[in-house]
């Protein structure tokens, strides 16, 4: 499986592709900007998780933005806050599968990806 991890701090997206890269290809943005022209680039991208908490576009907007463009992508969001009433609102319209908490547990997020 191919899956975008989205976050503005190099060593998150080391982390992340150190903690997953056996489970999945792992692609990384520094930002919603970098990660939509990711997203054009590479089609067969159908998961990706993004931080919340980004200067210029946050995961939200990014989450919002990829959405009018790309069809068929599961979109999570990663966050050191607490779940904020938007985060509430986009979970129940839909716009993202789930929320995780920072810092993430592999565990969770494999439960969730791989079943």
């Amino acid at each position: 499986m191919k899956l975008l991890y989205v976050d503005d701090e190099d060593i998150n997206l080391f982390l992340f592709q150190a903690t997953f890269s056996s489970e999945f290809e792992i692609y990384t943005a520094i930002g919603g900007n970098e990660a939509l022209e990711i997203l054009k680039e590479n089609e067969e991208i159908k998961t990706v998780i993004s931080d919340m908490r980004m200067p210029k576009m946050d995961g939200l907007e990014f989450v919002k933005r990829a959405k009018k463009q790309f069809s068929g992508i599961k979109f999570y969001l990663l966050s050191g806050f607490q779940k904020s009433p938007e985060i509430e609102k986009a979970l129940e319209e839909q716009l993202i599968c789930r929320y995780f908490t920072k810092p993430f547990k592999s565990e969770i997020i494999l439960h969730e990806l791989l079943g």
